[in-house]
């Protein structure tokens, strides 16, 4: 009895061992699909986000209001046209101050001739009275009446110069290049000076964008504009093409205490025209440049406990999270501090299946 109980366990044994050998192998997980990209080094723009929104204002603005009163004969421009200083604009009925000019140097002639017939009273009697042939009170009389018609011959020129200058404001023309609004008065037109306005002109070659930034970046506006000058770009709705570019002029002498920002204008050359007067603009303004730098796509950036993390791909396809710093985030690009190195390969999406030694596949790669 006990050499059959002994061959039977030992049969069991056997029957046991063979059954285990012939167990499956634990399988090795498949790699994780994820996409990828490089870190890599480029010059960033260091710009204040998100961009201000601005308003754009013409460079200057002038309401053209007539100098004298009088019928509008002429208007020799169109609505929003563009003008030069000097061009005319409007022409009043000239003939009133052509009279006022004819009158004044009329009188003029007649008190010079005057002026002079004292001249030589006076001249007589000045020596008749150094003779004593004259008394006292003819001689005062005398000088009276010469300096009397000087006085007159002042008056006079002053005249003629102020009919002049009205015949000269009877032709309205422009005092600034730029481009003129809607007409307020048509030829035929009565105006009254000073009270109406004829038109406006908005100088937009260059023209500005005005805007404001927190107060926090003004020492650093201040600091970069003493260097260089600060480059600003515009863009707005509908835009085509590459947005205009122009550059900081004028950084305001104090801050608004009821919001916390300063205001700004920026010059835009505009001889496209494509900035107008009165638009809302979005506006870039780039503070400096990081030149160099190490940037990862945005999406690679992953929030930790302690400090944001990046997965690294390793030569082996294997994973590592690497505690990172970053710095500015620019267009979907984020600057890595420390923690890589441009030239490794990071992963960019599928992170949340991951674990540290993961093996990966790319998803970009995949047929």
């Amino acid at each position: 009895m006990k050499i059959k109980f002994f061959l039977s366990i030992t049969a069991l044994a056997l029957v046991l061992a063979a059954g285990c050998s012939r167990a499956p192998a634990a399988k090795t997980p498949p790699p994780v699909p994820v996409f990828t990209a490089k870190a890599t080094t480029q010059t960033l723009p260091v710009r204040i986000e998100p961009p201000p929104i601005g308003h754009v204002l013409p460079i200057l603005s002038v309401t053209v209001r007539p100098q004298i009163s009088g019928l509008i004969s002429a208007v020799n421009f169109q609505e929003g046209q563009e003008v030069k200083k000097g061009d005319r604009l409007f022409t009043i009925d000239p003939r009133p101050a052509q009279a006022a000019l004819t009158l004044a140097q009329g009188s003029l002639q007649r008190d010079i001739a005057q002026l002079e017939n004292a001249r030589i009273q006076f001249a007589r009697d000045r020596k008749l009275f150094e003779q004593k042939l004259v008394s006292q009170d003819q001689f005062d009389t005398s000088k009276a009446a010469f300096d009397a018609l000087a006085g007159s011959v002042a008056a006079d020129q002053a005249a003629v110069t102020n009919a002049e200058l009205n015949l000269q404001y009877s032709e309205i023309r422009a005092p600034i290049d730029g481009r003129t609004g809607g007409l307020q008065f048509h030829e035929g037109n009565v105006v009254k000076s000073p009270d109406d306005v004829l038109v406006s002109i908005n100088q937009i070659h260059p023209i500005y964008a005005a805007f404001a930034v927190p107060e926090q970046f003004l020492p650093e506006i201040q600091k970069q504009m003493r260097e260089r000058t600060l480059p600003v770009a515009a863009s707005f709705e509908n835009l085509t093409g590459e947005p205009p570019q122009g550059e900081l002029t004028f950084v305001d002498n104090t801050v608004d205490t009821a919001t916390g920002t300063i205001l700004l204008k920026a010059t835009f050359p505009n001889a496209d025209g494509r900035l107008w007067p009165g638009q809302f603009v979005r506006l870039q303004l780039t503070l400096s440049e990081l030149t160099n730098a190490v940037v990862v796509p945005s999406q690679a950036v992953q929030t930790g406990q302690s400090s944001p993390f990046i997965y690294v791909v390793k030569p082996d396809a294997t994973v590592e999270p690497r505690l990172v710093q970053i710095g500015i985030t620019v267009q979907g690009l984020s600057v890595v501090q420390s923690g890589v190195q441009a030239g490794e390969t990071v992963v960019t999406d599928g992170q949340l299946r991951l674990r540290p030694g993961a093996k990966v596949s790319d998803k970009t790669s995949a047929p």
